[in-house]
């Protein structure tokens, strides 16, 4: 004789499930392992905030990094003359003790040679921030040194020789500062 089930049992057979496989995945779950550990969702979580927490610090310490960039590029472009103004200044009191004595005492050759001592002063401080003068007179015309404002005919030098020197030209640390304005010899032409 064959027993015959109950409904609830029978329900209960359909609801039996098999057991995995073995080496089939498992389902994850937000519920702690069975190791102690934290889920791998709450260690996902946690992994996020702290990237993200870097994230804010490295952001804020770029910004401060930029503001301080531009703040000491700021200072650079204000101060970089500092030395050398401060270097003029001895030049410029030397300039006014002249200017002062000549007002008083009316000694025009003792004015003049407090100029040249002046000049001379200046010419130094100058040197000593790699500013030099550009010799032209009696030299070839160079274009990359020199500009000419006029072309002369001139028996005492070759043809394309610097005969005047209009203004001075200087160069910084080997640099063009400033070109030489100048008068450049021409020969004269066959036909005259």
């Amino acid at each position: 004789m064959v027993k015959r089930k109950g409904k609830k049992a029978a329900d209960e057979e359909k609801n039996v499930q098999p057991e995995a496989a073995e080496g089939a995945a498992r389902p994850k779950t937000d519920k702690i392992s069975d190791e102690g550990g934290l889920s791998e969702l709450e260690q996902a979580r946690k992994d996020a905030a702290d990237n993200y927490d870097k994230y804010l610090r490295i952001s804020a310490e770029f910004e401060n990094y930029k503001k301080r960039v531009s703040k000491d590029r700021t200072d650079l472009i204000n101060f970089s003359n500092e030395k050398l103004l401060r270097d003029l200044l001895p030049v410029l009191d030397s300039l006014d003790r002249a200017l002062d004595h000549v007002s008083n005492s009316g000694d025009f050759d003792a004015f003049v040679e407090g100029l040249g001592l002046i000049n001379e002063k200046l010419q130094g401080m100058l040197e000593k921030h790699g500013v030099e003068k550009i010799e032209a007179v009696g030299k070839d015309f160079d274009p990359n040194y020199h500009e000419a404002l006029m072309q002369v005919e001139n028996g005492t030098y070759e043809n394309n020789k610097v005969v005047e020197e209009f203004e001075k030209g200087y160069l910084l640390n080997g640099r063009l500062l400033r070109p030489s304005k100048v008068t450049v010899s021409k020969n004269k032409t066959d036909q005259e």
